[in-house]
């Protein structure tokens, strides 16, 4: 197996993404190193708040919503995920599961961000941060989930069996394109390029490729076991915790309320599903999110 590194070259001229780089080694396993790319804005002291991104996308998907929060005086921290943006990408699909990209990810969180933090996480940022905030909650001070969930096996629908179909076998694996069907306003020339960058193979696609297969969906699965552990956790999670779905989103628009049902810290919450709104909400409807950030931190009394 290769680990690849991202051509820096390609996001040169990507729009709207002044961030300055940052990068921590990782170990993979296995025997494996590699360095995860992310975005730290913000002055070091100020309120944390950890922004995770899912698949196929990036730390580029929290472009519009960084800046607003910046104003409100939080430091902003987005990492991508392996596999994923300017991180490196092992080129072998079967070496991701989702107890390495747990592994992964919580080695960045302990170095970059040991303590406190508010956590927004959307899509597989939510399969991997509402399993973190499950196993320490303690470490989380709010919670805004958006179009995401935590699975312990059951039934998936027929979209998501679709989708997982697709990412597995289809010939064409275009980044971009599948962004601008998962959100319904129309993204730029300049963005969809922006979404291409960070795979400009088919190697460098294998997490993105495996992601899909990994969601714990059907009983069985790899990560059941580990998830309904977290759900405990996550069930008695008592600070503030927030979801802003979209209600065009096929896949995930209909797992909010288990979420609101299940986890006590949502009890009373101003929820929303927000119209005009995509799978990849960050896109459709920054501002609405931001403003969920901003008001869960305000009832947890961060800012």
């Amino acid at each position: 197996m290769k680990v690849l590194q991202a051509d820096l070259s390609r996001f040169a001229s990507i729009p709207d993404y002044p961030f300055a780089e940052n990068w921590l080694e990782i170990d993979l396993g296995s025997g494996h190193k590699g360095r995860m790319h992310y975005v730290d804005e913000g002055p070091k002291d100020a309120p944390a708040v950890l922004l995770f991104h899912g698949e196929p996308s990036w730390s580029f998907l929290y472009r519009k919503m960084i800046p607003i929060l910046l104003d409100a005086g939080f430091r902003c921290l987005a990492p991508d995920l392996i596999g994923f943006g300017k991180s490196d990408k092992p080129d072998d699909i079967s070496f991701y599961t989702y107890d390495r990209h747990i592994y992964w990810l919580s080695q960045w969180r302990d170095v970059i961000v040991p303590g406190d933090a508010g956590l927004f996480c959307q899509d597989w940022g939510g399969l991997l941060g509402l399993r973190l905030v499950g196993e320490q909650p303690d470490r989380f001070q709010y919670v805004v989930a958006s179009n995401t969930f935590l699975p312990t096996g059951g039934t998936p629908s027929p979209a998501f069996l679709a989708w997982r179909e697709f990412a597995k076998s289809s010939p064409e694996f275009k980044i971009g394109e599948l962004l601008q069907r998962a959100t319904a306003t129309e993204r730029s020339t300049d963005e969809i390029a922006a979404y291409d960058a960070p795979f400009p193979d088919e190697p460098s696609k294998a997490g993105a490729r495996a992601f899909p297969a990994l969601v714990p969906v059907e009983d069985g699965m790899q990560g059941i076991a580990q998830n309904k552990v977290a759900w405990q956790g996550l069930a008695s999670f008592g600070k503030p915790f927030l979801t802003l779905f979209g209600e065009d989103d096929p896949v995930t628009g209909g797992l909010a309320q288990p979420l609101i049902d299940s986890i006590a810290g949502a009890k009373g919450q101003p929820h929303g599903m927000l119209s005009a709104c995509g799978h990849f909400c960050q896109e459709d409807r920054p501002k609405e999110l931001a403003k969920g950030v901003i008001d869960m931190a305000k009832k947890a009394g961060v800012i």
